[in-house]
């Protein structure tokens, strides 16, 4: 469908984060232009789908708004529900929690989130590429033609590469760790625990990162790698190292040797933090572009929605007089800021016990369960904190 010439709200990015930002706006009353690159919202994937349930995302930001559409999932969106989660050492041992979670497909979830946006008033516009930034005009071209679209407000939520963010300057630091890629496979025939989301440690075949399978019920898996290049071994890519995983780790190999290849996903994860400004007096920026995840575990559905409902509201808050557009980088930092760093600072610290399988083994055999759980929400209590400056100085 043609676009109209100007909206109050054009969100670039049909994401979780675009279109959660583009249905509590359209929902305001605001006229919202909603597009994306993709033809096809949610193909190809970028990411996977691992999402706790509504109780254990108020534990991962329990300061945050939650938008209701993450209490509201379609059981056709679920491929399959886990209840533990396991870690595995470099040197095999393992230790876990207990977390209710689901496996989502994503293909079904992003186009739903779409819907949603659509349901509530957004203009959908598919298949199109934002080919220029000029303030709020915005230059695109795709399927359906060339446009020149112009919005009062703005809304990048165009992923890790976002075009939005690099016109506005709002850009993320220039850390080689602080960007992630994430390499996974859709398989069948593999042999899997469908109650367990298992995650493997270990530099030989995820050099500063972690490599997971998680069910998505009777024979089929998702099984990946989330590394960073800049710790690769020379002439290795993602691949690579998921192949490597897959046919020679010594617990996994023989639980995914007979499988098949169905699907290949791969993508960007910005774990560095967000960037020092995501508004400015006509712009903002949720979602990836905004580095709004988890970076201990690379997880970002949730919290790229609780950035989203923020960017609609006070985008629709500022059309209608009542604050600032400014203000959303306090609202978010408000809900979620804490969490997001702290994460990274954790993040860190377990980068460097990385180099070493020994202190990595170490580790997970020191924290605790519950330290454990409260890691991969981003908090670092400070026992565990001590615990791990120790393990590194000793590496030092």
């Amino acid at each position: 469908m043609m676009p109209d010439d100007s909206y109050d709200i054009i969100v670039v990015g049909a994401g979780p984060a675009g279109s959660t930002a583009a249905m509590y706006a359209a929902q305001r009353g605001m006229s919202v232009l909603l597009l994306d690159k993709k033809k096809d919202i949610g193909t190809p994937l970028q990411c996977g789908g691992f999402l706790p349930h509504y109780e254990t995302l108020h534990e991962l930001v329990p300061n945050a708004e939650l938008p209701f559409t993450l209490e509201e999932i379609p059981s056709n969106c679920i491929h399959a529900t886990t209840s533990y989660q396991r870690f595995i050492a470099p040197d095999g041992y393992s230790k876990g929690f207990h977390v209710t979670a689901d496996a989502i497909d994503r293909r079904r979830f992003d186009k739903h989130l779409a819907r949603q946006a659509a349901k509530a008033g957004a203009h959908l516009l598919v298949g199109t590429n934002v080919t220029e930034v000029r303030g709020t005009e915005l230059i695109m071209d795709g399927v359906f033609g060339e446009f020149v679209v112009t919005g009062k407000i703005i809304i990048g939520a165009d992923g890790p590469n976002s075009v939005v963010a690099k016109a506005n300057n709002m850009l993320r630091g220039a850390d080689p760790m602080g960007t992630g890629t994430a390499f996974e496979y859709e398989i069948s025939g593999a042999d899997t625990d469908r109650e367990a989301v298992e995650m493997y440690f270990g530099k030989e075949y995820v050099p500063g990162g972690y490599a997971w399978i998680i069910s998505q019920g009777e024979d089929t898996a998702n099984i990946g790698v989330g590394i960073r290049e800049a710790m690769f071994g020379q002439g290795m890519c993602a691949r690579d190292y998921l192949d490597k995983f897959m046919h020679e780790h010594p617990l996994a190999s023989k639980r995914l040797e007979d499988a098949s290849i169905l699907s290949v996903v791969a993508g960007l994860v910005p774990v560095g933090g967000a960037p020092k400004i995501t508004a400015t007096n006509d712009t903002i920026i949720a979602g990836d572009a905004a580095g709004h995840l988890i970076a201990t575990n690379g997880g970002g559905i949730s919290t790229a929605m609780v950035g989203g409902k923020l960017a609609g509201e006070t985008a629709a808050d500022h059309l209608e007089g009542r604050c600032s557009l400014i203000e959303y980088d306090r609202r978010w930092r408000e809900q979620m800021g804490m969490e997001i760093r702290t994460s990274v600072y954790a993040r860190k610290l377990m980068d460097k016990l990385m180099l070493s399988d020994k202190l990595m083994s170490a580790a997970i055999r020191m924290i605790s369960p519950e330290h454990m759980k409260a890691i991969q929400c981003g908090q670092l209590p400070a026992p565990v904190r001590k615990s791990l400056l120790k393990l590194n100085i000793g590496l030092d």
